[in-house]
C-alpha cells in the first residue's frame, strides 16, 4: 500500500560534487542547490501532459543557438555630462 503525500518531503543529493535539495510536495519537485530557494521546478500536471519533454526541448534548442548580448542601459547613478540649460542661464546672470 502507498502513502499519500501530504507535505513536503525533502532529501539532499550530491551531483556532480554539487549539493542539491530534492523536495517533492504534493504541487510537484524543485531541485535547487543547497541553501538555496531557487531551483528547477516541475509541476506534477506538465509532467503527466508532456509540456515538460516541450519546455527540455525548448531550452535544449536555445541552449544551442547564438547567444545574446544583453542590453546596454544606462546607469541610473549618472550625473550629466553638461550643466543643463535653465541652470547656465542663471549662473549667467549671477555673474552679471
Amino acid at each position: 500500500m502507498t502513502t499519500k503525500l501530504d507535505s513536503p518531503l525533502k532529501r539532499e543529493l550530491s551531483l556532480q560534487g554539487k549539493l542539491y535539495t530534492l523536495t517533492i510536495s504534493p504541487k510537484g519537485l524543485n531541485l535547487a542547490p543547497k541553501g538555496r530557494r531557487k531551483g528547477y521546478e516541475l509541476a506534477w500536471i506538465d509532467l503527466v501532459s508532456g509540456d515538460a519533454a516541450l519546455a527540455t526541448a525548448l531550452n535544449a534548442s536555445l541552449a544551442r543557438g547564438p547567444k545574446l548580448e544583453p542590453v546596454q542601459t544606462k546607469p541610473r547613478n549618472v550625473k550629466p555630462a553638461a550643466p543643463s540649460a535653465k541652470r547656465t542661464r542663471q549662473m549667467r546672470r549671477k555673474s552679471r
